[in-house]
């Protein structure tokens, strides 16, 4: 049997990246999925991705920062599989220039999706993943979200901060009704975003900078998530889960 057999998930962000591997890997699991994204073109051709490889899946475009669209994404996941058990708040943008150089609309657009969009869905999703049984959130944050960076990026490292701290509060708050809420915090993945630094100094950087000597996968995140939204994590929560080849030990 597979660990999350009969179990239906949500997870923003999936159409790429590590929202798509963590996707897959639930499906492979055994649960439902629900993909949403901005980005209908590439969700769809993952979604048809996944469900040619024998996953139960579907996409629903999802503007994370709207509190109407999150009401439609859960309510399609109910619609679509009967019940809503896991949530993955994947969905996130960074920024890259230092405080003086930053726009408060630019802020505040950082903010509202790696932030304010974690909030709505744990805000919009909490009916139903108390009635799950299972109920099981992961908030993908980041090693920034702990530590400085590197000065720049004070949204992205705000909003990912926050999104640490929130974790913890509502895992607290949910603690005896059923729902496990954990954050996992990436070091330097490989991902899309990384296709123009592929093979330059930044990219060496990163890998410089990782203890392992390499980037990580967006399949070993999604272990991690697997993990925790499945119930051999039934005694966890409030973590913070750090997959970053040893960046945070530093």
């Amino acid at each position: 049997m597979k660990r999350l057999d009969g179990r239906v998930a949500l997870v923003t962000g999936a159409a790429s990246g590590i929202g798509k591997a963590t996707a897959r890997r639930l499906a492979d699991e055994g649960a439902a999925v629900l993909l949403t994204d901005v980005n209908e073109a590439l969700g769809a051709t993952t979604t048809d991705e996944i469900r040619s490889s024998g996953g139960t899946v579907d996409f629903f475009r999802h503007d994370v920062t709207s509190e109407a669209d999150w009401e439609a994404a859960v309510a399609k996941a109910v619609e679509e599989f009967g019940a809503l058990d896991v949530l993955v708040n994947n969905a996130g943008m960074g920024d890259l220039l230092p405080i003086e150089d930053t726009s408060l609309a630019d802020w505040e657009r950082t903010i509202a999706i790696d932030q304010t969009g974690v909030f709505l869905g744990m805000k919009t999703a909490a009916d139903q993943l108390k009635a799950s049984g299972h109920g099981a959130v992961v908030n993908i944050s980041s090693i920034f979200g702990t530590s400085g960076g590197f000065g720049t990026s004070p949204a992205y490292h705000a909003a990912k901060g926050a999104v640490r701290t929130l974790t913890k509060n509502v895992a607290l708050h949910w603690a005896t009704e059923g729902v496990r809420v954990n954050s996992i915090h990436p070091g330097f993945v490989d991902t899309p975003i990384l296709d123009g630094a592929r093979g330059t100094p930044f990219e060496q950087a990163m890998i410089d900078l990782t203890p392992m000597g390499r980037l990580g996968q967006p399949d070993e995140i999604a272990a991690g998530v697997a993990y925790l939204v499945s119930d051999d994590a039934a005694f966890v929560t409030g973590l913070e889960l750090y997959i970053d080849g040893g960046y945070m030990a530093r």
